[in-house]
C-alpha cells in the first residue's frame, strides 16, 4: 500500500482546526446577539468532528498528535463555546450561572480526558466499541443549547427561566460524565438495499433542516435522548449473551427471536406454509374405511345379568384415565 503524501496527511487535521474555529466563533455571535448563528456554529463543528476521525482512517493518516487536537478542539467548540453562549444569552446570570457554565465546561473536559484513556485499554469487551460512555461531545454541547432554541423557535416559556435553564446545563453535564451506554455511528454498516431509501431520507432531512432548522435540530435532539433506554437495553442484553458478540446484526435479531420464542414455550413451524398445507388436509376428503371393533383379552369378564353369556364390558372408564369401582 502506498504511503499518503504528507499534504493528504495534513487534511483531517485541518478539519479539526476548522472545527475549533468554528465552536469559537459561536461565542463571537452570542456576542453580537446573534445566537441563530451561534447554535448554526456550533452545529458545524459537531459535523466537521463527525469527519475529521473518519477521513483520517481513509487516508491511513491517524496520528497522535491529530488525537490530542481533537480532543482540545472538543473541550472549546462543546464544553467552552455552549457554557459562554448560555452565559450571554441570559440577561442577569449572576454568579449561579457561572457555577453551571463552570461545571458544564469541567465535566466535558473529564468527558473527553476518559475517552482518551478508553482507547488505550485493551481489556474491553468486544462489543464495547459499539458504544460511548456517556453522552457524546456533539450531543452534549447541542443538548446544553436546548433551552436557547426553544425560546427563538416558540418565545419565552417556563424553559427560558433562569432556574431550568441551569438545572438543564448541570443535568447535562451529568450525563456527559455518566457511565450510561449510548449508541455510537461508527460501526453501523447499511445493506445494499436501503442505500436508496436512505439518501431518499438524507435529502428529507436536508430539505427539513434547510426549511425549518430550529425544528429539525430539537426533532434531532428529542430523538438522541429517546434512544437512551433503548442503547442500555442494548447493552445489557450483548453483555449476557457472548455468544452474539462477534456476529452481525441480522444474526442478533436471530437470536434474540429464538431465544424469546423459547421463554414464551412456542416451537418454530417446520414449514414456512403449515397452515395450508394443514387445510388442505383437513378438506381432502378421505376413502371410506369399514369398521373393526378392537377386543381386548380381559373383555370377557362380566356375566350378563338376564342370559348368563359373558359380554364385552366396557371400557370407556380406562379410555379416560379412571379407575372402576368394585362392585
Amino acid at each position: 500500500m502506498a504511503r499518503t503524501t504528507p499534504g493528504v496527511r495534513l487534511l483531517p487535521n485541518a478539519i479539526t482546526v476548522l472545527a475549533l474555529c468554528a465552536g469559537l466563533s459561536a461565542v463571537q455571535f452570542a456576542f453580537v446577539g446573534d445566537y441563530v448563528l451561534a447554535i448554526g456554529a456550533i452545529g458545524v463543528a459537531a459535523v466537521l468532528d463527525s469527519l475529521d476521525g473518519r477521513i483520517a482512517r481513509l487516508l491511513d493518516a491517524t496520528s497522535r498528535m491529530g488525537a490530542e487536537l481533537d480532543s482540545l478542539s472538543d473541550a472549546i467548540s462543546f464544553g467552552v463555546a455552549p457554557a459562554l453562549v448560555l452565559y450571554i444569552w441570559l440577561p442577569d446570570a449572576g454568579r449561579l450561572g457561572w457555577v453551571a457554565a463552570l461545571i458544564f465546561a469541567v465535566c466535558m473536559v473529564l468527558r473527553l480526558a476518559r475517552f482518551n484513556t478508553l482507547l488505550d485499554d485493551a481489556e474491553q469487551p468486544p462489543y464495547a466499541g459499539e458504544f460511548f460512555v456517556g453522552v457524546p461531545a456533539p450531543a452534549g454541547g447541542l443538548l446544553a443549547l436546548m433551552p436557547v432554541i426553544l425560546t427563538l423557535q416558540f418565545g419565552e416559556s417556563w424553559w427560558s427561566s433562569e432556574i431550568v435553564v441551569w438545572l438543564w446545563t448541570v443535568a447535562v453535564a451529568g450525563l456527559l460524565i455518566s457511565r450510561i451506554p449510548t449508541l455510537s455511528l461508527k460501526r453501523l454498516r447499511a445493506p445494499a438495499r436501503a442505500v436508496a431509501p436512505l439518501l431518499v431520507g438524507v435529502g428529507l432531512v436536508a430539505a427539513a433542516i434547510i426549511q425549518y432548522p430550529l425544528i429539525a435540530l430539537a426533532s434531532a435532539l428529542l430523538l438522541y435522548l429517546a434512544h437512551i433506554p433503548y442503547s442500555v437495553r442494548r447493552y445489557h442484553w450483548l453483555a449476557n449473551h457472548p455468544e452474539a458478540w462477534d456476529v452481525p446484526a441480522r444474526e442478533r435479531r436471530a437470536i434474540r427471536r429464538a431465544r424469546s420464542q423459547r421463554r414464551l414455550g412456542l416451537r418454530r413451524p417446520q414449514f414456512r406454509r403449515v397452515a395450508g398445507v394443514a387445510r388442505r388436509a383437513v378438506l381432502r376428503p378421505r376413502p371410506p374405511t369399514q369398521h373393526v371393533p378392537r377386543v381386548y383379552p380381559a373383555e370377557a369378564a362380566a356375566p350378563s345379568a338376564r342370559t348368563g353369556e359373558r359380554r364385552p364390558r366396557r371400557r370407556s372408564w380406562r379410555r379416560i384415565g379412571l379407575r372402576q369401582r368394585g362392585d
